[in-house]
């Protein structure tokens, strides 16, 4: 930096500790210096209440009357900084003073933007960072991971971080790897059925591609990472009821059913079976009224057979999830009373949410009592008396 710099502001000084202030905002904006610029402004504010400078971003030395003033200049000025580095799209930066200020709709909006195809090199793993890990944009964060290291890198990060999504972010990163998954299986069968089926008409119907075609799968053939297909599969259970995904995720359990026994590897409880027990719960989900029934009546047959306590309650957690989500609340919370009435954990499962959600507050207070919870006895009674 300039000595000259130093020398207008020492020159200022004998003007006004006003003016010194607005040289040095000029010249750290001209420099693009934007975090030093954040101190200036509320140095800037500081000098007029007539507060100490040299700790202009803490709020220890401000006086209790003058609190609220400088609270609304500290969002103002991170407001201001944080569209300074947006505009030079340092998205990182940027984050770091709208999550600061709890506004952060305007960096997610810019990252949206963002063409994961034309990522620089040098950007993709700090994009990453502030999307997936800091939270900014998780479904873009996601999405650029996957068209630059792949489902490989993008299913791990997954596995580990889903449950600190929100429910909407998991479902649209699901639907990200479904697509993928979907799409690379469909271009390796044809590429397999033009190599031996040269007049074969083209489709991007994975279903059509398998049809009447058993010898693709004669040897122990496979034509995904079926590790990946496994994982894709599980995945699809945290998309929505009505995600137009759903059907290809009926083909993929078409397909992996279709696979050699040794590359069928078993789900937990109750997805032992694990792409014929996927068939039953996603076909319940967006088939008829025939498919729904028999996708409960499995995994009633399965509850009704497991006689470990800790699988029963699994494989009732996962038909309760079936129930309420076809609508049949009543069955779901009768459910949940005889196997899930002490689980309140709100990554998995509550039965207070489930009871409120489903408006049974009776069956909540019914518990309560049981249990000698007072505290949930009153609160789900006053509730329920609020909504009379």
């Amino acid at each position: 930096m300039s000595e000259d710099v130093f020398t207008v502001l020492e020159e200022l000084q004998q003007q006004s500790p006003e003016a010194v202030l607005e040289q040095l905002i000029e010249t750290l904006t001209e420099q693009k210096n934007y975090h030093r610029l954040f101190d200036a402004l509320l140095m800037k504010k500081k000098q007029s209440l007539g507060i100490e400078l040299l700790q202009p971003t803490s709020f220890d030395t401000v006086p209790e009357a003058h609190k609220k003033e400088f609270e609304q200049a500290y969002i103002d000025a991170a407001r201001e900084i944080g569209a300074l580095f947006l505009e030079e799209k340092q998205y990182s930066d940027a984050w770091l003073y709208y999550q600061t200020i709890q506004e952060p709709e305007l960096v997610a909006s810019a990252l949206n933007k963002i063409n994961p195809r034309t990522v620089p090199e040098d950007k993709v793993e700090e994009l990453i960072q502030v999307c997936v890990y800091e939270g900014a944009n998780p479904e873009k964060g996601f999405e650029i991971m996957l068209n630059v290291n792949g489902i490989c890198n993008t299913i791990t990060v997954f596995d580990q971080m889903n449950t600190q999504l929100k429910p909407e972010s998991r479902q649209q990163v699901a639907r990200l790897l479904v697509d993928q998954l979907y799409g690379d299986l469909v271009q390796s069968l044809q590429y397999q059925v033009q190599q031996k089926v040269p007049m074969a008409q083209p489709t991007d119907n994975l279903r059509e591609l398998m049809a009447g075609r058993d010898w693709m799968f004669e040897g122990g053939s496979y034509h995904i990472d079926v590790s990946h297909l496994n994982s894709v599969v599980r995945f699809a259970r945290l998309l929505s009821d009505d995600d137009s995904n759903l059907p290809k995720v009926i083909e993929l359990c078409e397909y992996g059913s279709r696979l050699d026994e040794q590359f069928q590897y078993p789900g937990e409880t109750p997805f032992e079976d694990f792409y014929p027990a996927h068939l039953h719960f996603f076909k319940a989900l967006i088939g008829d009224e025939n498919d729904r029934n028999l996708g409960i009546a499995y995994f009633e047959k399965k509850l009704e057979l497991e006689p470990d306590a800790d699988d029963k309650q699994m494989i009732a957690y996962v038909l309760i999830d079936l129930l309420t989500r076809l609508g049949q609340n009543d069955q779901a919370i009768e459910l949940a009373e005889t196997h899930l009435s002490q689980f309140e954990d709100p990554n998995t499962f509550s039965f207070t949410d489930l009871c409120r959600e489903t408006q049974r507050l009776d069956i909540l207070q019914k518990v309560a009592r049981g249990k000698g919870d007072l505290v949930t006895f009153a609160g789900s009674l006053l509730d329920a008396q609020g909504k009379e």
